[in-house]
């Protein structure tokens, strides 16, 4: 445990300026970084095997912290006045804690599909808000896995994680190639691509979760935007939520727990 007065402090430069996405989204990746915000997420994300490089805590909850800790003696806890917690990440920290957890190496794509039969494929969605919310229906609603356009949103930036309540830990993910190669890569494993989208040939998820294929993959696009060209050229099928009152889509993370629960598998 180190106690720290000076927000300027080096020791705390990972916590620095997290409200800054640009430049959260340098650093994170490229120094092999996240965030985990809450004890709820840091015991998930413990327990999901992932190694924190440090803690930052207010005084108040530091027992709660060493509970979860145990006998990480390696793991420097930086116990900050509340003031200092909020100059350093621009917010009030409400939950607690902030973790800096070491970022995992991902998975390879046959890895995160073996066995699984509903997939959600997140393609080009870029609100953070939106894919933590993916996650945590992916998670609540069954689906085995999740995969990652190139550029998706990152599911480990801390308010993905957060939305998520940490079920982005829960449920393998990786990230996808381009859809010159991923179609290919998707079928190989023996998925047939479902894509939600608006089309005058789609089929209503009514009809397409009747009588699903054994293993499906759900893709879903861009908020506004909805799935690119290519992603639809490279779909089996094209799927749409039956909607009254005028409306013709929703929000996609809501979207795409519709059609998750339709498509659900039944033990």
């Amino acid at each position: 445990m180190i106690r720290i007065e000076d927000p300027d402090d080096p020791r705390l430069a990972d916590y620095r300026d997290l409200t800054d996405v640009s430049l959260r989204r340098v650093l994170e990746p490229a120094g092999g970084l996240y965030m985990a915000e809450s004890a709820k997420v840091l015991v998930r994300a413990l327990d999901a095997g992932h190694q924190p490089r440090s803690v930052l805590v207010q005084e108040k909850w530091l027992d709660d912290v060493a509970a979860l800790l145990g006998e990480r003696d390696d793991v420097p806890v930086y116990v900050v006045p509340a003031a200092v917690a909020e100059t350093l990440t621009g917010y009030a920290v409400h939950r607690g804690l902030l973790a800096a957890m070491h970022r995992p190496e991902l998975p390879s794509v046959a890895a995160v599909l073996a066995g699984a039969r509903r997939v959600l494929v997140l393609d080009d969605i870029v609100d953070h808000t939106n894919v933590g919310a993916m996650f945590r229906g992916a998670a609540g609603l069954g689906a085995d896995a999740v995969l990652v356009g190139p550029r998706c949103a990152d599911p480990l930036y801390r308010r993905s994680v957060r939305v998520s309540m940490g079920t982005v830990f829960q449920v393998p993910w990786t990230r996808l190639p381009e859809w010159a190669e991923a179609g290919d890569v998707l079928r190989a494993e023996g998925f047939r691509l479902a894509a939600l989208a608006l089309a005058d040939d789609a089929v209503s998820l009514d009809d397409f979760a009747a009588d699903p294929p054994d293993r499906v993959a759900l893709m879903l696009g861009a908020e506004g935007d909805g799935l690119g060209r290519r992603a639809l050229a490279a779909a089996d099928t094209i799927v749409t939520i039956p909607m009254a009152g005028g409306v013709d889509s929703l929000n996609v993370a809501a979207a795409a727990a519709v059609a998750m629960w339709a498509l659900r598998v039944h033990s």
